[in-house]
């Protein structure tokens, strides 16, 4: 659906006499079951509540399996990036098998993943956030859509961009094609697993990617990328609008070579205007304002325990509330970019004045400036798949055997395409004990904490322009900014 109908309640206050409370469930356009509960005074949101409303479990269906089950099960937790998922699982597993991959293997996972990142960042500009700044015809998949929904571009433009939403189909599905010839299939790919991956990549396979990653690079380039900075003219104010708490989290991606701390995408934090180098340990999940047990709150992953308690009274959300060292973090690509802060493309220069992401300055962290770090990013990516393509080794190993241990713990620390994955396992006797899943949305769209603070979205949402309660037209991009 490319809008969803507003529940406008008013609510009295003191200081104006009402304030409107407005409630969009289920957002739509996003990954996943989210409401999002908003109250608007003045024109402008004054407060904001996210609320994840289903209970996955996938922690406790994993209890007692065989550890290498994890990187096929995870898969479902999404549609929309089970690579990485099986990427995190499987470098969770590598460290608890105590195996190290080849070059080859390293070279075909990021293949796999790199062309998932791809086809994810794509989807979510064209077929997810851009109706809210494109107008389609009036027939499916284009309406129903706000009354009011605020499209300020000329008929030119505009057509331009309906007729990119419809190559971009074709474009996802050259993707998906690039995973499955090294992954097995896509979605839940077969061929990530502990120890590397599955198949050995021929001569023949390597060219039949290269051939369709250069239908992909070429959209990308030519035609994403450009979208986006023409975007920034008709809809400027929205390159200062949705900074929330302005702090960074990555974990780093796509490893470089075999030494587990050079990665394309770095690893760090950027917190109260500071960066520092990121430590796991200072990752904890609080749980006052989730459907969890409260004798849960406050845990790091490595002692996290999956116990819900739907009844539980004031609590809003089945997502928790990972905070690192004490406080809200922003997951995705404009974090990923902060914290590696890369030469922007020469479409940024042009279309911004600047070279380097953080050159952006405080804009990047905007509605509009999620989604022209996520284009850049896709960029990155593109010019790195080309790196490995010339890498790989037809023909060269790519898996490693390792025998199931009977006792180990193994963290698998990577990022998905909306944001910083973790994935913890404990094994006792061979089996699965224990498993914990820090996903990436639970970044950024998590309920309150304990002590108070708004999730990186409810935060982000604070002052967003409302002018129309019955068309709230930026609450909806600033959630899709995210990629939820």
């Amino acid at each position: 659906m490319s809008g969803c109908t507003p529940q406008a309640v008013p609510v009295a206050t003191a200081a104006t006499g009402k304030k409107i409370k407005v409630a969009i469930d289920p957002v739509t356009r996003i990954e996943g079951h989210l409401k999002v509960e908003v109250e608007v005074d003045g024109g402008k949101v004054v407060d904001a509540k996210c609320s994840g409303g289903m209970f996955r479990g996938f922690e406790t269906i994993l209890k007692g399996r065989d550890p290498r089950d994890a990187s096929q099960i995870v898969q479902r937790i999404c549609g929309v990036c089970p690579t990485a998922h099986a990427t995190a699982s499987s470098l969770a597993l590598d460290d608890a098998f105590n195996v190290k991959l080849t070059d080859n293997g390293r070279i075909a996972r990021n293949l796999i993943l790199g062309a998932n990142y791809l086809q994810s960042h794509i989807l979510h500009f064209y077929h997810l956030a851009a109706l809210d700044y494109v107008n389609g015809p009036d027939v499916a998949p284009f309406i129903p859509r706000y009354k009011k929904n605020d499209i300020r571009l000329d008929k030119a433009t505009n057509d331009i961009g309906v007729g990119q939403y419809l190559e971009a189909l074709e474009i996802r599905k050259v993707c998906h094609e690039m995973v499955a010839l090294l992954g097995g299939k896509m979605p839940h790919v077969q061929g990530i697993v502990v120890g590397g991956t599955t198949e050995i990549p021929t001569r023949e396979k390597l060219n039949a990617y290269a051939e369709r990653f250069k239908i992909v690079r070429k959209f990308v380039e030519e035609k994403y990328l450009p979208l986006v900075y023409l975007l920034a003219g008709p809809y400027g104010d929205l390159l200062k609008t949705g900074s929330g708490h302005k702090n960074c989290i990555a974990f780093g991606v796509f490893p470089m070579d075999n030494s587990g701390t050079n990665t394309l995408l770095k690893a760090g934090a950027y917190t109260d205007g500071k960066d520092s180098t990121f430590d796991p340990a200072k990752i904890k999940e609080y749980v006052k304002y989730s459907f969890f047990d409260d004798a849960t709150t406050g845990l790091p992953p490595n002692q996290g325990k999956t116990v819900p308690d739907p009844e539980k009274a004031g609590a809003y959300s089945f997502i928790k509330a990972p905070r690192y060292d004490g406080k809200p973090h922003e997951g995705g690509p404009l974090a990923r970019m902060w914290v590696t802060n890369p030469e922007l493309s020469k479409t940024g220069q042009n279309a911004l004045g600047v070279k380097k992401m953080r050159d952006i300055g405080d804009a990047a962290f905007s509605i509009l400036g999620r989604h022209v770090a996520r284009a850049e990013e896709t960029l990155m990516v593109a010019q790195a798949v080309e790196q490995w393509l010339s890498e790989a080794k037809p023909g060269a190993e790519t898996f490693v055997p390792a025998p199931i241990p009977e006792s180990a713990e193994g963290l698998g620390l990577t990022e998905a395409p909306r944001g910083a994955l973790l994935h913890y396992i404990d094994i006792k006797n061979s089996v699965i004990s224990n498993y914990q899943i820090t996903s990436a949305t639970i970044w950024n769209a998590n309920p309150m904490d304990d002590m108070g603070q708004r999730g990186p979205i409810e935060q982000a949402l604070i002052g967003v322009p409302v002018p129309d309660v019955e068309n709230p037209v930026n609450v909806g991009r600033l959630i899709r900014s995210f990629d939820p």
